[in-house]
């Protein structure tokens, strides 16, 4: 298997992390207005070709995108609200008083809805042919998995998590129950399909207009889903559960890095070999629908797919859990033959093992370095950048790390004396600026700097903890953090280093 002859990672480029969550905006939290279509304008300013984001997914249990309760619908919280007013099927919204530097996700969520739900209902009276003409066409064109989702949320919202408590008829999913609820609940269903399709419809208008800038998107695939969710209510002989509907083995990750009692995730795991029996065929739509909604794809814990960690559901940590086989090669093989070259970025942190290389060189992905791992042992530490190859996707940091200048200050004295000695005596001046600068120096095809690094902001604004369920993927910015200054130092690295955007 090979990439694609146009993959975004095979030649130089460089671009920014950045949630749309954490954008400016008066309602909450980032969404997909103008604040969005701003950001991108300032890529180009600063000579970035790239703009990676989280899983655009509902967030869930913690606010986290990575426990959604759908991998195919996009979030609500995300539908820009002043574009819906322009278009008459919604007041003015008032301002929520909101703080604007971080997201209140339970008061926003609440206040987001049920403007929307008011949207709905302003649709219902002041839409014109064509509006409904277009939704209707969205709903038969995502059928596969917009009809399960809406009748997920119906469900959820009169009896609430998790689904295998419902009521037998709909916990086991029967077709006759769903059929009169359909029937019954035909607004609210129209509701759930409504918000995805003014998702949607704004999503790939702000991907147009950074196609038209040269601005290309990165997303984010979460490797498992969340038991409460559209997908396993819906496929559930595709999971390991018992008679109950609970999971009898949950994944997660052995200790290392990020926590010393490991991270037990949660989340139900595959029955691969019900997966593999159909041709994976849930998988072939995922991964269809993420390429509709993106330029290429970050496969977050892409070591699942060669053996992933198996945790007892009863065990409250990841300590004892055991190392289990994945689908391999075949699983790649399978979504090749089916939808063709996927360009794909294998997230391969953690423990490592020959085998996760074989198998992400196998199937041509690039792999991630973090510059954050480089600095603890021997000058052979893959994470330093005279160990890259070309084709990597080079980070200072992830969403899971601490800033760059967070995480310089909390280092002890002799960890510091290392990073000067590898970077200069710029470490001590501007710390993110010098990894930035290794970074782009580097021969890593793509390099990509959290929104926090180039700008310089300390620990307090890190998006997310791993293992912590509170306080989590709040952070936000105010173009007054901004100013001018990053984006013309950072366009200068980029092109210093050969990473300028190339004429189209």
């Amino acid at each position: 298997m090979t990439p694609g002859t146009g993959s975004l990672f095979g030649a130089r480029s460089s671009g920014v992390l950045l949630h749309p969550t954490s954008l400016p905006g008066p309602h909450g939290c980032g969404d997909l207005g103008a604040a969005a279509y701003h950001f991108v304008d300032w890529l180009v300013t600063a000579g970035q070709s790239l703009w990676q984001v989280l899983p655009l997914n509902p967030v869930g249990p913690g606010n986290s995108p990575y426990q959604s309760v759908s991998t195919f619908a996009g979030s609500p919280l995300l539908v820009d609200l002043g574009e819906l007013v322009e278009r008459g099927w919604l007041g003015a919204a008032p301002d929520p008083g909101f703080e604007r530097i971080r997201t209140d996700y339970a008061r926003v969520a609440r206040w987001r809805m049920a403007l929307l739900r008011e949207a709905w209902q302003g649709f219902g009276q002041r839409a014109g042919d064509a509006d409904r003409k277009q939704l209707q066409e969205f709903r038969e064109q995502q059928r596969l998995w917009l009809d399960d989702y809406a009748l997920f949320m119906t469900l959820d919202e009169r009896h609430g998590a998790p689904w295998n408590r419902w009521p037998p008829e709909f916990a086991g999913h029967e077709a006759a129950a769903l059929g009169r609820l359909r029937e019954e609940a035909a607004g609210e269903i129209g509701f759930w399909c409504f918000v995805q399709w003014l998702f949607t419809q704004q999503w790939q208008r702000l991907r147009g207009h950074a196609h038209r800038q040269g601005v290309r998107i990165v997303g984010d695939a979460p490797i498992f889903v969340a038991h409460h969710s559209a997908d396993v209510w819906a496929n559930t002989a595709q999971y390991l559960l018992d008679a109950q509907g609970e999971p009898t083995v949950v994944a997660g990750v052995p200790p290392d890095y990020f926590s010393a009692t490991g991270q037990r995730w949660g989340n139900p795991l595959y029955d691969w070999a019900a997966m593999h029996a159909d041709g994976y065929a849930w998988w072939q739509e995922r991964l269809a629908h993420l390429m509709q909604c993106f330029d290429a794809v970050r496969l977050d814990h892409f070591r699942g797919f060669e053996g992933y960690w198996e945790v007892p559901a009863h065990e409250e940590h990841a300590v004892n859990g055991q190392w289990r086989p994945g689908p391999g090669r075949a699983f790649f093989e399978a979504m090749h033959a089916k939808l063709g070259p996927l360009d794909l970025l294998a997230e391969d942190l953690g423990v490592i093992t020959p085998a996760v290389t074989v198998l992400r060189t196998a199937c041509g992905f690039p792999g991630m370095r973090v510059l954050q791992f480089a600095f603890a042992d021997t000058p052979a530490n893959p994470y330093l950048p005279h160990n890259y190859v070309p084709r990597t996707v080079a980070y200072t940091g992830t969403h899971d790390n601490d800033t760059t200048v967070g995480w310089w200050r909390q280092l002890s004295a002799p960890e510091r004396e290392a990073v000067r000695r590898y970077l200069g005596p710029q470490a001590d001046t501007a710390i993110h600026w010098a990894m930035i600068r290794a970074l782009s120096q580097s021969v890593a095809n793509t390099a990509v700097y959290p929104f926090q690094d180039v700008l310089g902001l300390d620990g307090t604004h890190r998006m997310n903890v791993p293992g912590h369920s509170q306080g989590c993927w709040e952070w936000r910015f105010e173009w007054h953090q901004v100013g001018d200054a990053p984006a013309a130092q950072l366009a200068a690295i980029t092109q210093a280093h050969g990473r300028s955007p190339q004429p189209v």
